[in-house]
């Protein structure tokens, strides 16, 4: 037979009262422990990092946010959201100063990581492209442009790991030897772009010249570009125009282009900054700059617009000329790809970094620090303009460049997302605006993928090593 328990009221109202305190002190244990969730516990970081770096890889260019993040919780957001899940007490980490450190230099751990894999990826797929698709059975890579091209193509893929022993680089190289001339150049049969092709192919060669076996080229093709750049072995002294300059035979004068690869292949072989050819090399280039000193005293330099000044045009030869056109006021248009070229061209050249010639490129960079266009140009010369871009950068030893805004911009990072997204199915690049022959996907996809190298996460490479 069951039995029937009782309480006596006494009981019932001390169980009752137990009951409410209980509630009152878990009720009030959540109330404080819910703004450690909204405002000082760390998301997760596996799955919100990535997730940032997923969406902000094919958006270009990206802005680096050099500030703590912010532990305020949005005035918006619903208590009720948290309330949703257990309300454990959570362990609030302190950030280490190493991870301190990052946060201030904008670094983000997953975001590097994801760039550091886009930098593989694309690198492998742009090598794939140029061996597999791009060379032709004589070695060649687009021949019927030029040689440089297959000096390009064959540079980037010994940069990007293929070795010298690979039969195709072997064969590229035995193609370029039969463009080498007697007079030392290295160049094609009567062409008018002795200039750029022997430089070019000089750097190329001295990449693989470890035993030696191609110093008697490399020299006598020095020894031929110290002859094509204007001096006074032409008739012209340090007032002209053109002194010091290097051109395209069919211009019939120097410019701004022409003569950075002629420091490019100075400065491949440890040329001294301080030689004759650097110097008066520098004093043409100083020439071409939007910014009136003692190294520019030419008219169109005093109608430049503020926008302009710092930048760097095509040649100051004559009148002067830009390929970005002129200003109402009579002006020449600085654009990007020449006002890389012409820093570039000054550091090379040994100038200080702290010269107002430096200074003012600089800050003309900061201003127009764009990779979604060649500025100035558009679309036109894009490919050409990010070699540079990177070559440049990395010259000047500065990870960030510093935009008009202040903010701090990864340029390595923002460069392989951009070639990263541009990147074709079958690892070519190619320009649609194809002026200076970017419609070729060899040279387009060599300038690409000798940009990318500046940016390579595991070895940043130096400015000398091209």
């Amino acid at each position: 037979m069951s039995r029937r328990v009782r309480f006596s009221p006494m009981l019932l109202a001390n169980t009752c009262t137990l009951a409410v305190l209980c509630l009152h002190l878990g009720c009030s244990q959540v109330d404080q422990e819910t703004p450690l969730q909204v405002s000082e516990a760390p998301a997760p970081q596996n799955s919100t990092q990535t997730s940032a770096s997923q969406d902000t890889a094919a958006t270009v260019p990206s802005k680096m946010d050099d500030s703590a993040p912010s532990v305020t919780p949005p005035a918006e957001e619903p208590q009720t959201l948290l309330l949703a899940t257990t309300p454990k007490k959570i362990a609030v980490e302190k950030p280490t100063n190493n991870q301190a450190t990052q946060s201030a230099q904008g670094t983000d751990p997953a975001q590097d990581e994801t760039v550091e894999l886009l930098f593989q990826k694309t690198s492998k797929a742009g090598a794939t492209f140029l061996l597999e698709k791009g060379q032709a059975s004589d070695g060649s890579f687009s021949k019927q442009l030029s040689p440089a091209v297959t000096a390009l193509c064959t540079s980037a893929l010994l940069d990007h790991g293929v070795p010298q022993t690979d039969p195709k680089i072997q064969k590229a190289l035995a193609f370029l030897k039969t463009q080498i001339r007697s007079d030392g150049g290295i160049y094609g049969e009567g062409s008018n772009l002795r200039n750029y092709e022997t430089s070019v192919s000089l750097m190329c060669f001295n990449r693989v010249n470890q035993n030696g076996s191609y110093d008697v080229t490399i020299q006598k093709a020095i020894a031929f570009l110290k002859g094509l750049q204007w001096d006074e072995s032409e008739g012209y002294e340090l007032n002209s125009t053109f002194y010091g300059g290097q051109g395209y035979g069919t211009h019939k004068r120097p410019d701004a282009s022409n003569t950075s690869y002629f420091l490019d292949a100075l400065k491949a072989v440890a040329e001294d900054p301080q030689s004759e050819a650097f110097q008066k090399a520098a004093t043409f280039m100083s020439r071409c700059q939007n910014l009136s000193t003692p190294h520019n005293t030419a008219e169109w330099v005093g109608k430049a617009s503020i926008d302009d000044e710092g930048g760097f045009i095509y040649t100051a030869v004559g009148k002067g000329e830009s390929k970005a056109g002129e200003t109402p006021e009579g002006g020449l248009r600085s654009y990007a790809s020449m006002t890389y070229a012409g820093l570039k061209s000054l550091l090379y050249s040994g100038v200080d970094e702290n010269d107002i010639r430096v200074q003012a490129a600089k800050d003309w960079i900061g201003r127009h620090y764009d990779l979604t266009t060649n500025p100035g140009m558009g679309q036109q010369g894009l490919y050409y303009y990010y070699h540079i871009f990177a070559k440049t950068l990395a010259a000047t030893g500065d990870p960030f460049v510093l935009t008009q805004d202040q903010e701090k911009q990864d340029w390595r990072a923002d460069l392989t997302r951009r070639l990263a997204e541009l990147q074709r199915d079958d690892g070519s690049w190619t320009n649609p605006a194809d002026r200076w022959f970017e419609g070729d996907p060899n040279l387009v996809t060599a300038y690409a993928m000798l940009a990318l190298k500046y940016c390579d996460p595991q070895s940043l490479v130096e400015a000398e090593h091209e």
